[in-house]
């Protein structure tokens, strides 16, 4: 499928008029990306109410601008040569260096290009499909591997070599590997710790594929699970499951995060889910809209989100179960399909 780059400056533009500026820089190295198809390590766009659009790169890149539907100027200062007295700036990605050097006359703004991108075209849909999938097939193929002996290092390696040899750019982020009391927290780094018999192992890792993230997290137990393992396991599973079918248009986002955090402590948990419930993915594997108690703003349709509830014992373990789905009308539709069963090993 083809994007429609000038399409997404336009809506982009289409914003400009009530945020009271003639023109926004951005800055923002994704955001770029997203409205221009340009991947850099220096560039920026500056995107006028009227429609029109310079792209600014330097020479390590103009010539990737020639394919690209964007007019495109070579400069070394790529901000400083696209400043337009008056133009709104990406507060949140320029540092008040840049913004003192460039001198008077700019606007802050609140997030604009990051509300454009939470609704995704079918074009990104497809690419967020085939990441998840590859995730999906990654952990069935290292799943028969996962045994004693094993380090929490070992399998979030065999994870992201084996979701690289199915077509994924890289992993989306670095693999989270967490083995028994390694478990009770949220986004443990892998160590050397093996993993033993008894041990709960919750695995957070995802595929990213054509610049889109997939993010799926599960937990399996190594051995007969103890008795407080599989109720630990039953009630994420159930908060998970009130979390994915609260998921649609118009939906609160606190409300979706409350779907999920209300059984959880009611079970007494309450204090052990420490996190957000879910958040957007794309371009980033972190991006709007964001679920949790303080959320504010409704869903919208298409979508794509996390829902990954999860308990965290100090000292003994943890359990969380995560998938990536989309928003649709008709209810979410699930990217990640790998069974949310207790998987004994």
């Amino acid at each position: 499928m083809t994007v429609n780059y000038q399409e997404r400056r336009a809506r982009l533009a289409a914003l400009l008029p009530e945020r009271e500026v003639p023109a926004i820089l951005v800055t923002s190295l994704v955001n770029v990306r997203y409205l221009t198809g340009l991947d850099s390590s220096n560039a920026a766009v500056l995107v006028r109410a009227d429609g029109t659009a310079l792209l600014a790169t330097d020479n390590r890149y103009i010539e990737k601008t020639r394919a690209l539907d964007v007019t495109a100027v070579e400069a070394a200062d790529v901000v400083g040569r696209l400043v337009e007295t008056g133009a709104g700036i990406e507060a949140a990605h320029m540092s008040v260096a840049t913004f003192n050097r460039l001198g008077a006359g700019l606007v802050p703004l609140e997030p604009a290009v990051e509300l454009l991108r939470a609704v995704k075209d079918d074009t990104e849909l497809e690419c967020l499909r085939t990441a998840c999938e590859i995730t999906d097939q990654a952990f069935a193929d290292v799943l028969p591997k996962i045994a004693p002996g094993l380090t929490e290092r070992d399998v979030a390696r065999l994870l992201e070599q084996r979701m690289t040899e199915l077509g994924a750019d890289k992993p989306a982020f670095d693999s989270i590997v967490a083995a028994g009391e390694n478990g009770a927290v949220p986004h443990h780094a892998p160590t050397g710790r093996e993993l033993r018999a008894g041990d709960l192992v919750t695995m957070d890792f995802g595929a990213r594929y054509r610049g889109y993230h997939a993010d799926m997290t599960r937990t399996v137990v190594l051995g007969a699970p103890a008795q407080w393992q599989r109720d630990l396991y039953d009630l994420v599973a159930e908060a998970q499951r009130a979390g994915r079918h609260a998921l649609a248009p118009g939906a609160e986002a606190k409300d979706v995060d409350g779907a999920a955090r209300s059984i959880i402590a009611a079970a007494g948990h309450g204090e052990h889910f420490r996190h957000g419930l879910g958040h957007g993915v794309g371009l980033e594997i972190h991006e709007e809209p964001f679920l949790g108690p303080s959320r504010n703003g409704r869903l919208e349709d298409r979508v794509p989100i996390t829902v990954e509830p999860g308990v965290y014992l100090p000292g003994q373990g943890g359990v969380r179960i995560e998938d990536t789905l989309v928003t649709r009308e008709g209810g979410p539709e699930l990217f990640t399909k790998t069974t949310k069963e207790l998987l004994v090993l």
